[in-house]
Parts: structure tokens; C-alpha cells; sequence
């Protein structure tokens, strides 16, 4: 976590992905539709406080959404489902934050906490 915040210091972005170093930072699986999977996805973001779901593109699976900081910064974050068959969902997410010092790591805890979210409401399809 210190390294995080480390980094953070000169990083205003994170994000999930295949090749991610972090484990805690590689894409997601679920065993379910994209279209399953959406529904809870939305869900549950709207379970976080102060997130706001700002746009959602289905068919592309894009949610766009925004979170203020305790600080007042605003955080830009785009999670995007993808179908790799038609029973297993992939998440990924990519939180930034707005202005141009680093963010100490707000956004590396941000997409642990969508993920958490995610996984209550879904956790049980996880693969």
C-alpha cells in the first residue's frame, strides 16, 4: 500500500488489466451473461457513497461514472464489461482522478472498492 501511495504521488490514474503486475489489479471474471452481469454491476456502484453513475452504453458495455474525494477532488471512472462467451463476463475499470497533482493512491482504493462492491452483489459467479 505504500508503494501505492508512493506512486501516487506522481500518478493521477489506475487501472485493471490482463498484464497487471498487482493481482489485485488483473481483470475480473464472472461466470454469467454481460447483460447479468450489467444489471448488478449498476447496482451496485449505486451502493457506493458519493459514486454517480453518469452514462451507461450497454451494447458497447461502458458505464461512465464520477466519485468526489474528501478532499473535493473529482474521480473519472470507466468500467467496461466484456462478453468472452455467452456464459463468462470479463471487468475491467480505469479511475482517474482530476488535476494535476497525483492522487496518493485514491484511485488504486477506488477500484478496490468497486471491485468489493461488484463482488457482493455477484461474488458468488466469480471465476
Amino acid at each position: 500500500m505504500l508503494k501505492r501511495t508512493l506512486a501516487g504521488i506522481f500518478r493521477s490514474f489506475e487501472q485493471t488489466g490482463e498484464k497487471a503486475k498487482d493481482p489485485l489489479m488483473k481483470t475480473r471474471y464472472y461466470k454469467m451473461s454481460k447483460d447479468a452481469a450489467w444489471e448488478q454491476v449498476i447496482s451496485a456502484l449505486k451502493k457506493i457513497p458519493g459514486m454517480k453513475v453518469l452514462h451507461e452504453v450497454q451494447n458497447v458495455g461502458e458505464i461512465v461514472a464520477e466519485k468526489r474525494t474528501m478532499t473535493g477532488r473529482t474521480q473519472d471512472i470507466t468500467i467496461t464489461l466484456f462478453n468472452i462467451n455467452p456464459t463468462k463476463t470479463a471487468i475491467d475499470i480505469y479511475s482517474a482522478s482530476r488535476g494535476s497533482l497525483g492522487d496518493l493512491g485514491s484511485n488504486y482504493r477506488l477500484i478496490l472498492t468497486i471491485f468489493k462492491a461488484i463482488d457482493r452483489q455477484i461474488g458468488q459467479h466469480k471465476i
